[in-house]
Parts: C-alpha cells; structure tokens; sequence
C-alpha cells in the first residue's frame, strides 16, 4: 500500500473561508446543472482577457490546464480543472459536475498518461496514475481537508470518481511568456 499523500502548503484564513463559499456553491443542483454550461465559455473568455495568463477558476481555487491526447481521435485536448497540490505533484479528480458519466480527459489518461499541465504559466510534463482501490480512502481524506464536503460530487453522480495524481517528469518545466 502506498503511504499516504504528503501535506501540501497550508491554507490562510482567507484561503479556507472562500474555498468553503466556493465548494458549498459548487455542490448545489443549480451549479451542477448550469455549470457545464456556463464555466467552458466564461473559462474561454477569461483567457483571452488575461492573455492566457489566469483562468477565471484560478481566481478562487487552485486550477490549471490539463493537455491530452485524445484517446479516440489522438488530437491534443486541452481542459481546466481544479486541483488539489500534493508535493511536488497534484490530484484531479474526474467529477464532471457529479454528471453519471466519466469525463473525456480522464478516458484520455487512462489510454494516454503522459501528458502536460499549465500552472501559472508554466508547461510541466506529467505522468498520471490513477489513484487504486487501496489508497482511495487516504487520498479523499486529503482531497476534503482541502475541499471539504467534495466527495459529495461521487455520490450525487452515482459512481466511482476517477482519481488521478500527476507526477511532475523529469523534464525542465517550460515557463511561458
């Protein structure tokens, strides 16, 4: 069994107050339903406002964008999402609005887990691996010291949330301008 994820850094006041506000909104059926709708475009717009630089979810929560290969199409597929630091490294979890079925990016991991992430400008390449049965239980743990009341989202979609941890390669990060 894999020891249990490493502490990231600690949140401030502040930090923990709005993460609360943001992830008791996120878990309403209203946020569930007009979400999907509406965070893809405002995402879309936020970026081309700041030129790339900030994505309107990292205004709030720690966010970045995930780079895949499709795994159907082979095509790169870029997506945000939020992430929760572990380390040196970062989980994302595949909760698709508590949606009932699993989310493309994390289909594309499954068949492709090299991959890279933007984080605050920076390109990191990345393996994933999908968090095992035996850890599951240590990594939510962890997931809802940061978010409390997160794993709500695998109960409200009715399935086993897929759970990844990115593992920065041994690749320089590339920093973008």
């Amino acid at each position: 069994m894999t020891p249990p994820p490493t502490p990231s850094r600690r949140q401030s006041p502040v930090q923990r107050t709005v993460r609360r506000a943001v992830s008791r909104f996120s878990r309403t059926l209203f946020f569930r339903r007009v979400g999907p709708t509406i965070m893809p475009p405002l995402e879309r717009v936020t970026s081309v406002l700041t030129h790339g630089k900030h994505p309107l979810s990292g205004f709030l929560v720690p966010s970045l964008v995930l780079h895949t290969t499709g795994a159907k199409s082979g095509l790169e597929r870029d997506t945000e999402l939020m992430y929760v630091p572990e380390g040196e490294g970062m989980l994302v979890t595949g909760s698709n609005f508590a949606r009932d079925q699993h989310p493309a990016w994390t289909v594309n991991l499954l068949k492709h887990p090299a991959a890279t992430v933007s984080v605050n400008r920076t390109l990191i390449p990345v393996r994933a691996t999908l968090i095992s049965d035996d850890e599951r239980e240590a990594v939510w743990t962890f997931i809802e010291d940061q978010w409390p009341g997160y794993r709500g989202y695998e109960r409200a979609s009715g399935r086993v949330l897929r759970i990844f941890r990115l593992t920065p390669e041994a690749a320089q990060p590339l920093v973008l301008e």
